[in-house]
């Protein structure tokens, strides 16, 4: 496995082994072990893509659910050293254990389970993404849509139990809300805030619904279908319960506004 240093294909450090190349500091041999896994590495189980920050700009997401802890570890432990970061959705402690062990500055947020392990180093997060939750049995969802929309370099403000019940709560934080880039809205229930948050700010808004509610919820459909049929311009809507989703388009249309 290369150190992480020498193994970073970020765009920048990707030109920087170039430069060393053209240079004279760094030999063609050299320079062709540490792209020798470009586009992918195969690790028997899986194939992990190292050429995706130069296609998209950030590394592959590893989807842990589904995963043994070893899988899981092995993977995070094979991204991270080529890009020296790496996002694990739905894990469960005993991946995060495995990837503890493998990765000593690993970190693992018990609400959102995610994984994640950040190397890169003097980041400047970009304010401009909030994240809203109806209520706190919405918080999973919400809470792994941050982190995502965090990983991809923009700064986050959480906004929690404010759903239609007690509208009040919203409308005294409506100044924060318009100063927001883009939203993420989190529902469960009927799935209405988005349809509120939109009619009040002009930024978009990428809602969230999720499987939080009583029968008729039907795990998520209702407030999906709910959403999806909002009369409230600018709204887009990512599929249930996906908080990864939503966090990193978020991230994305951030990242790429003025």
């Amino acid at each position: 496995m290369f150190p992480s240093q020498e193994a970073d294909i970020s765009i920048e450090r990707l030109q920087q082994l170039l430069q060393r190349v053209q240079e004279g500091d760094l030999s063609v041999h050299s320079a062709l072990e540490q792209l020798r896994d470009l586009p992918y590495q195969d690790l028997g189980f899986a194939q992990v893509d190292h050429h995706r920050p130069l296609r998209t700009g950030f590394p592959e997401v590893v989807f842990g659910q589904g995963k043994t802890p070893r899988q899981i570890a092995d993977i995070a432990d094979a991204v991270t050293s080529r890009s020296g970061c790496v996002v694990v959705t739905r894990a469960a402690p005993a991946a995060y254990r495995n990837v503890k062990r493998r990765l000593s500055d690993a970190r693992y947020d018990r609400t959102a389970r995610v994984i994640t392990v950040d190397r890169r180093p003097d980041r400047e997060l970009k304010p401009g993404v909030m994240v809203v939750a109806a209520g706190t049995s919405d918080l999973p969802v919400a809470a792994e849509a941050a982190i995502t929309a965090e990983m991809l370099g923009s700064q986050v403000e959480r906004l929690t139990d404010v759903g239609v019940a007690g509208v009040h709560r919203l409308l005294d934080r409506l100044p924060a809300l318009r100063q927001a880039r883009v939203l993420v809205v989190v529902a469960g229930m009927e799935g209405a805030l988005p349809s509120l948050v939109a009619g009040l700010v002009e930024a978009p808004v990428i809602a969230v619904p999720t499987s939080v509610g009583y029968g008729a919820n039907f795990g998520g459909l209702t407030p999906l279908l709910a959403m999806l049929n909002s009369c409230a311009p600018g709204i887009a809507v990512v599929n249930v319960d996906n908080g990864f989703g939503a966090g990193y388009l978020a991230g994305v249309i951030n990242r790429m506004s003025d």
